[in-house]
């Protein structure tokens, strides 16, 4: 078969790889229908993620149909549709007894194009089967359902229920990327007052707009003022970064009001500093994480019913074979308006906000 393997910082390629197979009771292998490109393998590309060694096929998200499955699995198998979650779950260790998935220390968490060979490929060898995928309804397209493999958990666990999100909030959103994007989208569940979105690029601001931002700022416009103007001076209730560099989180702190949640979802590959001479005395609670995915289930049943605008997201469709190329055309998100791409499955033309 054929996958997407890194090679080193700057280095990646489709190429042959071997196929997988069974390995543990416990393992499934899927057929890939359906994979989608996350910052986090562009942040692997660059070389801020050493522990994935070169020859690891990447990617941690993908819809498909079970072909495989060990002796031990017992919820799904061969012709199963499912999601294959960004996170492996053993199910039996002290942290995934309490839902805390994404630091399992059973051989899973996030393992998947990271300590393992991941999901962009023809086929996946998928741990702990019974916990790590989720089956789907016949009628959910799998362009929509691929989204709920990481970005909307990510969004909603790490950003918008770890930054504690209430009825009546002012919450800033830096990055509006597809995590960024997804965020809104689940923030506004809670009923914010107001929801206010950051970036560079005026595409992704306007897709911001248009899946629920009520202000939006450029980077260079002084965002801490725009915010500031609408608070009283007060700042925001809750601000989550979504971009993961330095500036993003730096930024982040200044616009969180006394007493505020700052809720970090990017994925930071330098140092930043944080400024305890301003933040001590401010009460502010900040927050990191990896996702956990324990919401993922309930988002499948609101996606089904309608309630989250995944597919608004997928502003690019290529062939599975194309990989190369839809990676590039996502590490140039400002030059194409890519906000999400997706491979495989039936090719059509995407219009969605943002879309250049």
């Amino acid at each position: 078969m054929k996958g997407y393997v890194f090679h080193g910082a700057g280095e990646s390629a489709w190429e042959e790889v071997p196929d997988p197979d069974v390995k543990e009771p416990t393992d499934a292998v899927v057929r890939v229908g359906v994979v989608t490109i996350c910052g986090t393998d562009l942040h692997i590309l660059k070389g801020d993620v050493p522990e994935v060694r070169p020859g690891t096929v990447l990617g941690h998200e993908a819809v498909g149909e079970i072909v495989e499955v060990g002796s031990d699995v017992r919820t799904v198998g061969p012709g199963d549709r499912v999601l294959v979650s960004c996170i492996s779950a053993c199910g039996r260790c002290a942290y995934c007894r309490q839902g805390t998935y994404g630091q399992c220390r059973g051989g899973g968490g996030w393992i998947l194009g990271h300590l393992i060979d991941g999901t962009q490929a023809e086929y996946v060898r998928v741990p702990y089967a019974d916990l790590s995928v989720h089956p789907l309804p016949g009628a959910m397209d799998s362009a929509d359902a691929v989204l709920l493999a990481d970005i909307f958990p990510t969004s909603y666990e790490v950003g918008v229920l770890n930054g504690q999100v209430r009825p009546g909030d002012t919450v800033v959103i830096v990055g509006a990327g597809p995590v960024g994007l997804a965020a809104i989208s689940t923030a506004r569940l809670f009923s914010p007052e107001r929801i206010i979105a950051v970036d560079l690029a005026p595409a992704r601001l306007e897709a911001a707009r248009q899946l629920g931002a009520d202000a939006v700022a450029e980077v260079g416009e002084t965002p801490e003022d725009l915010v500031a103007d609408l608070t009283d001076g007060l700042g925001a209730d809750v601000v989550i970064e979504a971009v993961g560099v330095p500036e993003s989180f730096e930024l982040c702190t200044r616009m969180v009001r006394p007493g505020g949640h700052v809720a970090n979802v990017g994925v930071h590959g330098a140092p930043a500093t944080l400024h305890l001479e301003d933040l001590w005395i401010k009460n502010v609670t900040i927050t990191t994480g990896l996702v956990d995915t324990y919401s993922t289930p309930t988002l499948l049943r609101m996606t089904a019913a309608g309630r989250l605008p995944t597919s608004r997201l997928v502003t690019h469709t290529f062939p599975l074979g194309r990989m190369q190329e839809a990676y590039d055309v996502f590490a140039r998100a400002a030059d194409t308006g890519a906000l999400k791409v997706v491979l495989g499955g039936e090719q059509h033309e995407v219009v969605a906000v943002g879309a250049a």
